[in-house]
């Protein structure tokens, strides 16, 4: 059974940072494209950033120069580094896992809230 499981999101002000961290288990991580996406309250979810399984990272415009993703696939983890943070950033913050095959998975999410 796939799990993903987010952790690390909050109330911070703006200008501040946090870090996001997702934990993956019952797939083989290590070749799977790994993603952050983002839906805040009325909005479609978004792409925030992907790192491939050769670390090749796409992000979206509005969140490239303040965020970093990363990946440890010894620990099957992806991270995502904020910092910068804007109250635009305020969103439930999604990981997800995508197959070579495109089965995709999700996570439960994680409440990001940036204060002005």
């Amino acid at each position: 059974q796939v799990h993903l499981v987010e952790s690390g999101g909050g109330l911070v002000q703006a200008g501040g940072s946090l870090r996001l961290s997702c934990a993956a288990s019952g797939i083989t991580f290590s070749i799977f494209l790994m993603g952050w996406y983002r839906q805040a309250p009325g909005k479609q979810r978004e792409l925030v950033a992907t790192i491939t399984s050769g670390s090749i990272t796409n992000y979206a415009d509005s969140v490239k120069g303040r965020f970093t993703i990363s990946r440890d696939n010894a620990k099957n983890t992806v991270d995502l580094q904020m910092n910068s943070l804007k109250p635009e950033d305020s969103a439930v913050y999604y990981c997800r896992a995508r197959s070579p095959s495109y089965r995709v998975y999700w996570g439960q999410g994680t409440q990001v809230t940036v204060s002005s």
